[in-house]
């Protein structure tokens, strides 16, 4: 979302389904009180207001996959769908650190392939963030290539700190991003796997791999 964010045609969106979903799986999440505060509990709403006038060409929505799984995704195939991807076990140790018993459902890899293999048909891009990390032009440039839009350089870099277009829970989950100037490698990348969490890395690894596969290739 940062990187898209620094483009001249482009507005983005962070995660405007988090209060749907909040609301209708009753989740606690920290900072849950705010997020439902701050945006519509009705999807059809949060709808009518991504896709009405839009200030400029492109409009880029960041979203969780669990986010999506209580919606009607019918309106996924008006969009061009990325699939960002992760290592399961950098995705498991971080949420660790939030919340206590992260689910299959917290982290979204089995959902995500799920909705992947859904919008095959239409060639969706997948990113895995290693492989970005690897080179992140390269990978970007293909990216921008397959959506029909120019790369622009500055999505390379963005400032640091937290960022307007942020949602309300980024002090409870962007820490380490805000300290971010661009694509690299973060030292928390190498936090240990709570060990009763194992079961978990393995079966979200299934998914993962399978993803993997279709990774664009720096």
């Amino acid at each position: 979302m940062y990187s898209f964010a620094q483009r001249s045609d482009t507005v983005v969106s962070d995660e405007p389904f988090y209060a749907c979903y909040l609301s209708s799986t009753r989740t606690h999440h920290p900072g849950k009180d705010e997020v439902l505060k701050a945006q519509s509990l009705d999807e059809e709403t949060v709808k009518r207001e991504l896709f009405k006038k839009i200030e400029k060409p492109v409009l880029f929505i960041k979203n969780m996959a669990h986010h999506i799984e209580i919606l009607n995704d019918n309106f996924l195939s008006q969009c061009i769908n990325i699939f960002l991807i992760r290592d399961p076990k950098q995705i498991i140790a971080s949420y660790a650190q939030v919340i206590d018993n992260p689910a299959m459902r917290d982290i979204g890899m089995e959902y995500e392939y799920q909705l992947f293999e859904k919008f095959r048909n239409r060639d969706p891009i997948v990113i895995d963030s290693g492989l970005l990390l690897q080179n992140p032009e390269s990978v970007l440039r293909q990216v921008c290539e397959m959506i029909g839009i120019a790369f622009e350089t500055q999505m390379l870099h963005w400032p640091a700190g937290p960022k307007v277009y942020d949602g309300v829970w980024a002090p409870h989950w962007y820490a380490n991003v805000h300290r971010s100037t661009g694509f690299e490698r973060q030292p928390t990348s190498e936090r240990p796997l709570p060990k009763h969490l194992n079961s978990l890395y393995e079966a979200a690894s299934v998914f993962y791999d399978n993803l993997l596969q279709h990774a664009i290739k720096p």
